[in-house]
This record gives C-alpha cells, sequence and structure tokens, in this order.
C-alpha cells in the first residue's frame, strides 16, 4: 500500500496492518501460508505453460478438477503433499521446486 494512502487511512481513524498482524499469525503460520501460495502460484503457471487443463492434469495425479482448482486457489484443504505430488507431475524439476519454495519466503 502506498504510504500517502496508510497515512490518510489512519488518518481516517483505520488500522492498517497485514493480513497476518488481522488474523494474529505466528511467523512460522505466515511461513507457511507464503509457501503453499507460491507453491500454488508455480502450479498454475506450470499447467498454462504446458497448455493442460485442470482436468488432464486430475486424472495425472488420480485426483479431480474441482481439487486441481482449489490447489491453485490456495485452499487450506490442500496439503503441502498433493501440491508438490501435482507439481512433478507436471514436470517440475527439483530447482522449479525450490524456486517456487524460495520466491515465497
Amino acid at each position: 500500500m502506498k504510504t500517502a494512502k496508510k497515512k490518510k487511512l489512519e488518518a481516517k481513524g483505520w488500522k492498517v496492518g497485514s493480513a497476518a498482524d488481522f488474523l494474529a499469525l505466528s511467523p512460522e503460520e505466515a511461513a507457511y501460508i507464503d509457501l503453499k501460495l507460491s507453491l500454488s502460484k508455480r502450479l498454475k503457471e506450470m499447467r498454462t505453460q504446458k497448455k493442460m487443463s485442470q482436468t488432464a492434469l486430475a486424472k495425472e495425479i488420480h485426483s479431480s478438477q474441482s481439487r486441481v482448482a482449489k490447489m491453485e486457489a490456495g485452499d487450506a484443504s490442500v496439503s503441502l503433499d498433493l501440491l508438490v505430488k501435482s507439481l512433478l507431475a507436471v514436470g517440475a524439476s527439483n530447482r522449479d521446486l525450490a524456486k517456487a519454495i524460495s520466491s515465497g519466503a
């Protein structure tokens, strides 16, 4: 958020902070969420680069299209295990996984 906008909101009595502040997340919880979101974003990028539909990816990992949509949206019910498995299914290398993880930090 731009500094001028932040000051304007605070002057009107609004409290400005991060989602982690609002939800009272510990640094570990915030890092975990960032990790999942980074992997989710990379999954969608790689799937679309390969011109693969969500349905095709779902068949590859023995899941459903709606589950793939949840993975790409960063749904809290999706495990890290499933995200990594799906990334590997679209051809992610260890380097790709490391890059996705480090981009969220």
